[in-house]
């Protein structure tokens, strides 16, 4: 076990620090997940961002020296367009806005801008690190491997607001890959085989949903190969998930609630 995954499961069932004169809220339950469909999936690709835009999967791929934007064909899992990150950059989160798909990168404060061809379509600055990145109706929402995320103008990535994330009371960190679902945002904690389901109102947890099934499906033994990529294919109400040099990608199915 993984010292986050150690740190994680107690506050499923840890009580919430006390709140004076406060209800207190109701515990996240936990969610599993079941597999409904496999893909093929570059297990090359140390995935760092995944969305579904304009009915083509998009990822965006890690690692200095080897970091892209691709747009990949999902039955097949081949690489059908690509755009380079300079080779000094690693290539963080994908998010699209308006037809424009905007990736981050880790340390070096630069977002730049794709057409849906994948070509250049310009640089953003924005400061601290860039982990994972997902649009809603307002804009973007980033994470940086802190228990903050933080709301972007999509056009400038002048920031908005800052957001703390809670599981039953208490901060939760590591906060990778992000996807909006329904309004709720999605978020993988780097390390464990955990997606939290967030409030982007309030930052509480209002589910955690349980990989572990998916990711033993994946068949991957390297500690770094930890799940991180969600995409929701809104039309067609289809969630995929893969991770850090899987051979598989999954779409999966959650119960109600």
């Amino acid at each position: 076990m993984t010292l986050r995954l150690a740190l994680l499961l107690p506050l499923l069932t840890l009580p919430a620090p006390a709140v004076p004169q406060a209800a207190p809220a109701a515990r996240a339950p936990v969610i599993v997940a079941r597999i409904v469909a496999r893909f093929p999936h570059d297990r090359t690709a140390f995935t760092e961002g995944l969305i579904w835009h304009d009915g083509a999967l998009y990822e965006s791929v890690g690692l200095e020296g080897k970091s892209d934007v691709r747009r990949v064909d999902l039955p097949t899992g081949r690489i059908v367009a690509r755009a380079r990150i300079p080779a000094r950059q690693f290539g963080e989160g994908l998010a699209a806005w308006k037809g424009v798909l905007t990736s981050l990168t880790w340390h070096d404060g630069v977002a730049h801008r794709w057409t849906a061809a994948l070509k250049p379509a310009g640089t953003l600055r924005y400061d601290g690190e860039g982990w994972g990145l997902a649009s809603d109706a307002r804009g973007f929402v980033r994470s940086d491997g802190s228990d903050t995320l933080t709301f972007h103008d999509p056009a400038t990535m002048h920031v908005r607001s800052r957001l703390t994330v809670t599981l039953n009371g208490r901060a939760i960190t590591q906060l990778n890959e992000l996807e909006v679902v329904d309004g709720a945002i999605l978020a993988n904690v780097w390390h464990t085989p955990y997606v939290l389901r967030i409030d982007p109102a309030s930052g509480r947890v209002t589910a955690v949903i349980d990989l572990r099934a998916v990711v033993a499906a994946a068949g991957v033994t390297d500690p770094e190969a930890v799940a991180n990529g969600i995409a929701w294919d809104a039309a067609k109400r289809r969630l995929f998930v893969t991770g850090k040099n899987w051979p598989t990608l999954f779409e999966i199915a959650l119960p109600a609630g």
